[in-house]
């Protein structure tokens, strides 16, 4: 009887844990953001002149996120925000010309971003990008997140030790009964 119980005891107890850890799995990605879509880093029609602000501002960005620019006899530059207003390209915190350009946020806040080709700047092809920190409120609210791929991703180290720790446990009590 005292055998049975303890058999109960323990299946609860590991389905109950098993279902915390499930819970704690839920995690965010980060995401490749491919910038100009299909057309890629151009310059904008004449008519058109807002368009990269205009995507960026339909999406939300977050840190561990990547730009992907494409382009041909082009440049993609970071600049401040003076000179991404001044259209200016002598001052680049960043500089990309290969043409298949990522950039990874690897901070908040605001990121401005210019074409370095003679004229292109201040006919649109510049963006700015805000990119904010995770908010659990913020995650029913907004698109783009995925789950984690790894089921383990978001869970922390404790977390695993203290599972492991328990099922150990678990097999020796149980076994001490056998």
């Amino acid at each position: 009887m005292m055998l049975m119980m303890m058999t109960t005891y323990t299946s609860v107890v590991n389905v109950v844990v098993l279902v915390l850890l499930c819970l704690q799995c839920v995690s965010v990605a980060s995401l490749e953001f491919q910038v100009g879509g299909p057309k890629g880093w151009v310059v904008p029609p004449s008519n058109d002149t807002n368009i990269y602000n205009n995507w960026a501002s339909h999406n939300r960005f977050q840190l561990g996120d990547t730009l992907r620019f494409r382009y041909k006899k082009d440049s993609v530059m970071e600049v401040g925000l003076e000179d991404y207003k001044q259209c200016n390209s002598t001052h680049p915190t960043f500089f990309s010309n290969i043409g298949n350009t990522e950039f990874k946020f690897r901070h908040p806040g605001t990121f401005y971003f210019i074409s370095g080709a003679t004229g292109h700047c201040k006919k649109g092809q510049k963006m700015a990008i805000r990119v904010m920190v995770p908010d659990d409120h913020d995650h029913d609210k907004s698109h783009g997140y995925h789950l984690a791929a790894s089921p383990f991703a978001g869970v922390p180290g404790i977390t695993m030790i203290l599972l492991f720790l328990h099922f150990v446990l678990d097999y020796v009590a149980f076994a001490s009964y056998m």
